[in-house]
């Protein structure tokens, strides 16, 4: 799943964004640089967590910006990864929804999609990657993570 990020280019290393809205527009730029999502798609991301709260905060430190499945402006079915050097805050004094990983999903193929999520859920489940990534810092980063862990 990494050395995927890399070879489509569906990755982002940034310092910080000045809030979360910021941080999910950038989560987006690598999906919308390739045409995988059009530009409106961010904004609907945003629009979902305002209604429905900082539900795209998965687990400390880790979010899966979304939007609902066939979304309008999704072209391709893939997942862009962004690491904040500092974490963005989705709900003041509350650290357990601050996220430094953003896996943002697009989605318009469900079985492609689906095989996506499960490869996502396992890895973050092995703590050992999620350490790694919060250390990554470049693509190559990211090959190495994935030879050591996933391969």
């Amino acid at each position: 799943m990494l050395r995927e990020f890399v070879e489509k280019k569906h990755y982002l290393f940034a310092e910080e964004a000045p809030d979360w809205k910021e941080a999910i527009r950038m989560s987006c730029r690598s999906l919308e640089a390739d045409g995988t999502v059009e530009a409106n798609y961010k904004e609907d991301i945003i629009a979902c967590v305002e209604k429905h709260g900082p539900y795209i905060v998965i687990m400390p430190n880790v979010a899966m910006p979304h939007s609902q499945e066939n979304a309008v402006g999704v072209n391709k079915t893939a997942i862009g990864f962004m690491k904040l050097e500092k974490p963005v805050s989705f709900a003041a004094g509350d650290p357990e929804k601050d996220a430094q990983l953003f896996f943002t999903l697009a989605s318009c193929n469900p079985e492609q999609h689906l095989n996506n999520m499960m490869k996502l859920s396992d890895m973050l489940m092995d703590e050992n990657v999620v350490k790694a990534l919060e250390k990554a810092k470049t693509p190559e980063d990211l090959l190495k993570i994935q030879e050591q862990y996933l391969d």
